[in-house]
């Protein structure tokens, strides 16, 4: 059945411009983390796509380790994308990123390097069969290769015209400032930093987008949604088919689920009820609140959960007295998985 993409699509839906770029992001963008990989059949893959087309969501976001096994998501997004979305390119954003391990021997284990980044994101096209990508990320600050080095790789895939714009990932405040300074060198822009934040996991507040602003780059938090904590789904026990059981569910892990954590989310449960909002709606406005924040990832693994999402786009103010209420049991959980690369250590 042929796609035609939903007439409205744009009616409803709100953009914010990225920094001080040109370029509009939805303020929500569909992550392929999870559930775009092998296990998950094409057909409901389609779904989630489409849906988050119709809705106005034109970001898709893959790395070239998303799957599983790695590289999955960017094919099966390639063959969506050929077999359905063709006509529609330039109404998208594709990004993706190298930096975490890909493949065999010392040139695919990660990092920054010139020959691992370039290397993968020629991988990245032929996968999802594309002349360029939208954007192009570093995945993780690599402390093991120098930042000038990875800030010539980055540049160099833009005048190569591989990518449009550039990013980076899990980047302390310290080097997004020097990586933005390098990169404006070469005459490319930082156009945006994507770090890990949400209600267990604050560290981004203490100096990344404040320095995101200084040097005029924009910001797409992921895990907004801490690993599924702040869905609503563990408040009663770990049901049987939730991620921490599935191939890939490894980003959450048993200690996430500490009864402090599971105690502060059920609280902030009662805050989004009274917003007349669910905990997910409630958590993913409240890293939209900042002004330094362009758009939230959202994970998906059905196109209700996508439709629910979006939903917390009709009430994205907060009364001083819910943001104080709010930051009663929004403290730091344990969650943060990029500590160290966010921190510019080695991994």
């Amino acid at each position: 059945m042929t796609y035609n993409p939903a007439e409205t699509r744009y009616d409803a839906a709100q953009y914010k411009r990225c920094g001080r770029s040109g370029l509009l992001l939805p303020r929500l963008s569909l992550g392929l983390w999870h559930n775009f990989g092998e296990p998950v059949p094409l057909t409901t893959q389609k779904e989630m796509i489409f849906r988050a087309f119709d809705l106005g969501i034109t970001h898709f976001d893959l790395a070239n380790n998303y799957g599983p096994p790695p590289g999955s998501a960017e094919r099966n997004f390639g063959r969506i994308l050929a077999d359905d979305l063709k006509a529609y390119r330039d109404e998208i954003i594709i990004s993706t990123k190298a930096g975490w391990d890909m493949w065999p021997g010392p040139y695919g284990q990660g990092g920054g390097s010139r020959k691992m980044l370039l290397a993968s994101l020629d991988q990245s096209l032929s996968r999802m069969g594309v002349d360029y990508v939208d954007i192009f990320y570093s995945h993780r600050f690599d402390a093991e290769t120098p930042l000038e080095e990875t800030a010539s790789a980055l540049a160099q895939a833009v005048k190569q015209g591989k990518a449009l714009y550039v990013g980076i990932s899990s980047y302390s405040g310290l080097k997004t400032r020097e990586m933005a300074a390098l990169l404006k060198a070469e005459g490319v822009p930082l156009l945006i930093n994507q770090p890990s934040y949400n209600m267990f996991n604050r560290w981004a507040e203490q100096d990344l987008f404040a320095a995101c602003e200084e040097v005029g780059s924009g910001v797409i938090v992921f895990t907004a949604l801490a690993q599924g904590l702040l869905t609503g789904k563990y408040l009663n026990g770990v049901p049987e088919h939730a991620r921490i059981h599935q191939p890939g569910g490894g980003s959450l892990l048993p200690a996430h689920l500490k009864p402090e954590n599971i105690a502060r989310a059920r609280a902030l449960n009662e805050i989004a009820a009274r917003r007349g909002q669910s905990l997910a709606q409630m958590a993913l406005a409240w890293v939209l609140r900042l002004p330094a924040v362009t758009s939230a990832l959202i994970g998906a693994s059905s196109a209700a959960q996508i439709e629910e999402n979006v939903k917390a786009l009709e009430n994205l103010d907060f009364t001083e007295a819910e943001l104080a209420e709010i930051e009663t049991y929004a403290v730091e959980g344990g969650v943060n998985l990029w500590d160290k690369p966010s921190h510019d250590q080695a991994v």
